[in-house]
């Protein structure tokens, strides 16, 4: 079991930064693989970022590369999502996600864990 529960979102105007964070408890960081997904009204779940479990590899969404970074503190149960030169694009809820299969994927049904979401509004 593990329980994912998220910070750091608000609102931002354009070009600014935010920094979510989520905190897992239940089984330890270190053996999952973690996620960021992110929905805005009316669309479908998209894929933000993914991160290895021992953080050796990063994957993102060509939306976001360059602008975003997630890292993980396994020590801390933690992953964070540094997000940098916000866009109105950008705004959604952002979920974090853990996967236990060791594999690093962009498809959210191959997650098992999900936080509570935390809403991020980028204005123009």
């Amino acid at each position: 079991q593990v329980q994912l529960v998220e910070s750091g979102g608000g609102s931002v105007q354009a070009g600014g930064s935010l920094r979510l964070s989520c905190a897992a408890s239940g089984r330890t960081l270190s053996r999952t693989v973690m996620g960021w997904f992110r929905q805005a009204p009316g669309k479908e779940r998209e894929f933000v970022a993914a991160v290895s479990r021992s953080g050796g590899f990063t994957l993102y969404a060509d939306s976001v590369k360059g602008r975003f970074t997630m890292s993980r503190e396994n020590a801390k149960n933690t992953v964070y999502l540094q997000m940098n030169s916000l866009k109105p694009e950008d705004t959604a809820v952002y979920y974090c996600s853990a996967q236990v299969k060791d594999y690093v994927s962009r498809r959210a049904s191959e997650y098992d864990y999900w936080g509570q979401g935390t809403q991020v509004t980028v204005s123009s």
